[in-house]
């Protein structure tokens, strides 16, 4: 039995990506591939004897008013992100206000079936909202060059996609001054993801930049990794409780994930503050009614998710690419987690 040609295929002989490949065979329309790229697809095509599915290829014709709402997570901890809630209630309020429908995918960070591209290609959207890109997303890079309109919130190695975002460092940098001020010297850190993303980096270097700045060590041996949910929070704290050194204070880069560190600390009968400060970062609805209300910074989500519907909108209504960032600001929330000056 011969092997099914596909996609990757012809995209390996003719030296292109795979979202280059479906673009040029589904005649995806407004898309920037010059001539000569076009010909080699076709070329390849034709020599592998492949041939796109009929289906596809109609579908990339025409306006949908259906905007993809992309977020680069697994889809548990997706659904467990208590920040999304606030950011997709901003972009529906601008979608419906202009007519469009929003279609909400978690895409896994380590996905290889270019989900991205599909949905240009089969799920009839008109530009995509990404949140939380890989820092070296490459599909996205690639269906940018290629003229697709999408809106980044968050930043990748790649300077010329329009975002919408905050300055994590800045912000990062604000939340641990807070805790210096406070007279603590030995902060752990907690992050709200791993390294692959650049808000987690961004805010582990606010988090190094506020210690190096007051005279501090930073010291990796306290630096601990979350995975956006309260389970991975839960299982931080329990390394840093282990650990040979004691933090007074810790920076948790998440709220979600502060809820399952806040846990560890009660099954430990460790008090928060008197015994250990905490803050957090996102300020999720929930996090003023926690026992203690938690310090964190609080990100503005729902302008978050309205300001990218907009800038979105606007680039298809115009068909122009519309200024490459927007920059909300973020506020320090003084409650109950870090008590007073530590003594």
């Amino acid at each position: 039995m011969n092997k099914r040609i596909t996609v990757k295929d012809v995209a390996e002989a003719a030296g292109v990506s795979r979202t280059t490949v479906s673009f040029v065979l589904n005649k995806a329309e407004g898309m920037r591939i010059s001539e000569e790229t076009r010909q080699k697809v076709l070329q390849a095509a034709e020599s592998l004897n492949y041939h796109p599915d009929a289906t596809a290829r109609s579908m990339v014709k025409g306006k949908t008013f259906i905007l993809g709402f992309v977020v680069r997570q697994e889809p548990d901890k997706a659904y467990a992100d208590l920040l999304l809630s606030e950011v997709m209630r901003g972009i529906s309020e601008v979608v419906s206000e202009h007519g469009y429908h929003l279609l909400f995918k978690p895409v896994p960070p380590e996905d290889e079936k270019n989900s991205l591209t599909t949905l240009f290609l089969e799920r009839q959207v008109d530009g995509l909202i990404v949140s939380g890109p890989l820092a070296n997303d490459q599909e996205i890079v690639e269906l940018f060059n290629a003229n697709a309109p999408i809106i980044l919130q968050g930043r990748i190695d790649y300077p010329n996609i329009p975002s919408v975002d905050i300055n994590n460092r800045k912000a990062a940098e604000k939340a641990v001054n807070h805790l210096i001020g406070l007279g603590h010297q030995r902060i752990a850190l907690i992050t709200n993801a791993s390294l692959k993303y650049s808000s987690s980096k961004d805010r582990l270097t606010g988090f190094r930049r506020a210690l190096e700045n007051a005279g501090l060590p930073y010291n990796e041996d306290l630096v601990f990794y979350g995975d956006r949910t309260p389970d991975s929070g839960y299982h931080a704290m329990k390394k840093i409780l282990r650990s040979s050194i004691k933090p007074t204070a810790i920076f948790i880069a998440s709220d979600t994930v502060a809820l399952g560190s806040l846990n560890a600390l009660y099954q430990e009968n460790i008090r928060v503050p008197e015994d250990i400060a905490i803050m957090g970062f996102d300020d999720i609805p929930l996090s003023k009614h926690l026992s203690p209300p938690l310090s964190t910074i609080h990100i503005p989500a729902h302008d978050l998710g309205g300001n990218a519907a907009n800038l979105l909108i606007k680039w298809l209504d115009q068909k122009e690419i519309p200024e490459r960032d927007c920059i909300l600001d973020t506020e320090l929330i003084v409650r109950e987690s870090c008590g007073s000056r530590h003594k």
